[in-house]
């Protein structure tokens, strides 16, 4: 399963009771976090949730809105005695804006290894997190983030037996194992069926509607994207600066056939976006109007 809390839903600029950008995801102990605007730790503190599981960090691009919280959560996860190295993944140039930022937090007790992206797409494997990020379209270079749990086929004792994979195996291999013996090498999928369906989140934020959002939120459980501008007829407006609004989002969510939307990254003039809540559910149904600190936990289904 995949624990899901959107901390921050503001754009721009924070208001009393709306933090900056960011989401926090939790699977067999290791955390995620998507993007570090201020007040991330205290929105962590707010949700009951801990930073010190985090050890990826993805960063969609280098808005201020989007990292300013960095050098505090560093410090903070420091200064609570981690050891264990965190890896941020970003744009080019990440390494140089996040050592900028990090003057003030200086002496960290623990390593941080940056990986720096230049191409439209690119996968990482981060323990259970297979992520894919994906360029959208902003007025600075940005990405969009999947992130995929997967998981392995069913148990089949009549493929392990045609195989002839001792029984001695069959829990080792179940686990992951792969086994040498015998002058063979047995591995999971001679015992397993076909992998089965896992679970998929898509986040993109700060970006025009472009084909890659589309393409990479197939299918995807829990589609998180901007909402900058909720009022019908905002589409110049959004388009003027690069960010979409209720409507477009939720064209998106409708076209990639996504489960649920949440909408996030509200602009600071919209003060009650919910207002708009009939009219973007007309468009796509299962459409969430989010605020901070919403959670849920998405599971594998039970029918696979």
């Amino acid at each position: 399963m995949l624990d899901v809390c959107l901390l921050g839903t503001g754009g721009m600029m924070p208001l009393p009771n709306r933090y900056l950008t960011s989401l926090l995801t939790r699977c067999n102990g290791s955390s995620l976090l998507i993007d570090c605007g201020e007040g991330t730790q205290v929105a962590l503190r707010n949700a009951g949730w801990s930073f010190n599981p985090i050890d990826t960090i993805l960063i969609t691009h280098f808005h201020g809105d989007h990292v300013s919280g960095l050098p505090g959560l560093l410090l903070s996860m420091g200064n609570a005695d981690r050891t264990e190295p965190v890896t941020i993944i970003g744009p080019k140039g990440l390494e140089k804006v996040v050592r900028s930022l990090c003057v003030i937090a200086p002496e960290l007790p623990f390593d941080i290894n940056f990986i720096e992206m230049n191409d439209a797409e690119e996968t990482f494997i981060r323990g259970d997190y297979n992520i894919t990020a994906f360029k959208v379209n902003h007025n600075i270079t940005c990405y969009g983030y999947s992130i995929e749990i997967k998981r392995a086929g069913r148990f089949d004792p009549e493929l392990a037996k045609a195989n002839d994979v001792p029984l001695k195996y069959w829990n080792r291999l179940q686990k992951g194992e792969e086994i040498e013996a015998d002058g063979r090498v047995f591995t999971q999928n001679m015992i397993l069926g076909p992998a089965r369906k896992g679970i998929k989140l898509t986040y993109a934020t700060d970006s025009r509607p472009c084909p890659s959002i589309t393409k990479n939120a197939k299918g995807t459980d829990l589609l998180i994207l901007e909402g900058m501008y909720g009022e019908p007829g905002s589409e110049q407006r959004a388009a003027e600066h690069r960010h979409m609004n209720f409507a477009e989002a939720a064209t998106i969510a409708l076209r990639s056939k996504a489960e649920e939307l949440w909408l996030t990254h509200y602009s600071p003039a919209m003060a009650k976006p919910e207002l708009y809540k009939d009219y973007v559910r007309g468009i796509f149904a299962n459409t969430k109007i989010c605020r901070d600190g919403r959670k849920v936990t998405l599971e594998f289904s039970r029918d696979e």
